[in-house]
């Protein structure tokens, strides 16, 4: 079902709640990535624009204790935010009561308010995470109109998204808009061919993903930790590889039933430990040593995932080739990296987590057509499941 858009809303005077994910890293109170906040801005802006009294808010973190809420504040986020937007943005560090009703009742159209994080309600209860009834109505009271801008927490069932929707008349950002549109209409109806490109430490974090890619993908290459135990179920030798010894026999299952659809890398960069000081050895599969443990894939490996990424229309991206948080193991995910950017008129997209980290952090976030900010959410997109937080938005 197509879903509203904050444009289909009738903002003017109207006081709209904006659910963002401003779940930004924090270091010593101090914001160390504001990617989430800039994204956030074009729906921001379309609000204030269009006259309306724009009410944000958003988890941050896990907040469990009383000294959880004293490190996990909005503050610097609605700080951030003004510097940002370059006007005046008002916080509440409330997340209910007077105070916070007080400031709403007082915004002129145009104006900007942040509250409290929402999880400051799981101290007593989990009231946010569980969805409470009264606090999702509780919110709800505090608006005319909901806009949903979280794709980060979308699949997950919360008083701030699900809870404040079932009450009011609700509507996609443009945020969470282009990540249905470009997720969604990847997997759904893609152009092909479709390629999908699987990496990361585990199976089991991702066997719903690659069964439901199977179906849908003209290739799925897989690369990272995983890749291990589907070699292991190969009947190959990998040292002291990343394995998941439960999963090898549903490895020999997908393996049997994607026939030639599946790829797996051909050669590896080996090490004795995990340290990126540890002398490095390129080895073919046939060659592993016993004592050894791949740390990321091999130039031949790049080079045949470059191939078969060759012509393709659609390509999804979710997990990194390697450990590339240490630069000597990064270059299976740079080579990878590289040979997306290069494709012509493809549509080409990281599902979140570490692999939208890695696009960032070297270099390629302007190569790709869509860098989701969700992580568990695009990974169940990608799975096909339906997102209580999507489909809690009105329809068209």
């Amino acid at each position: 079902m197509v879903k509203k858009v904050v444009t289909d809303l009738a903002v003017s005077g109207k006081k709209v709640l904006v659910r963002a994910d401003f779940n930004v890293p924090m270091k010593d109170g101090v914001i160390t990535n504001d990617n989430r906040i800039v994204q956030a801005l074009p729906t921001i802006k379309y609000l204030i624009e269009n006259n309306a009294k724009v009410i944000l808010f958003s988890h941050l973190g896990k907040v469990k204790t009383e000294e959880d809420k004293a490190k996990l504040s909005l503050k610097p986020v609605a700080d951030r935010l003004a510097e940002l937007l370059g006007k005046e943005v008002t916080f509440v560090p409330e997340t209910r009561g007077e105070a916070l009703e007080n400031a709403i009742a007082a915004l002129k159209d145009g104006d900007v308010l942040v509250f409290e994080n929402t999880r400051f309600e799981d101290v007593d209860g989990k009231k946010e995470s569980k969805n409470d009834p009264e606090l999702g109505k509780y919110w709800a009271s505090l608006g005319d109109l909901f806009v949903n801008d979280a794709f980060g927490t979308a699949h997950r069932a919360h008083a701030s998204n699900v809870g404040i929707a079932s009450n009011l008349e609700s509507a996609a950002g443009f945020l969470m808009d282009k990540e249905i549109k470009f997720i969604g209409g990847a997997v759904d109806q893609p152009v092909r061919p479709f390629v999908a490109i699987l990496g990361g430490a585990k199976v089991s974090d991702k066997i719903g993903v690659i069964e439901h890619l199977l179906n849908k993908a003209d290739k799925v290459i897989i690369g990272g930790g995983m890749a291990y135990t589907f070699m292991k179920a190969q009947g190959l030798e990998i040292g002291k590889s990343l394995l998941e010894a439960d999963k090898v026999d549903l490895a020999k299952e997908l393996l049997a039933r994607a026939g030639d659809k599946l790829i797996l890398p051909i050669d590896a960069k080996v090490a004795p430990e995990f340290s990126n000081d540890a002398p490095i050895t390129i080895v073919k599969n046939a060659d592993f040593p016993t004592d050894q443990m791949a740390l990321d894939i091999g130039p031949a490996s790049v080079e045949l995932f470059t191939k078969e990424l060759q012509g393709a229309k659609t390509v999804v991206w979710n997990g990194p080739m390697g450990v590339f948080e240490l630069s000597n193991f990064a270059g299976g995910t740079i080579g990878v990296c590289e040979a997306i950017a290069k494709l012509k008129d493809a549509v080409t997209i990281i599902g979140g987590g570490d692999s939208a980290a890695a696009a960032m952090q070297l270099g390629f976030a302007d190569d790709f057509t869509h860098i989701s900010t969700g992580g568990g959410a695009s990974l169940e997109y990608l799975e096909g499941k339906e997102l209580p937080g999507v489909a809690s938005i009105s329809d068209k």
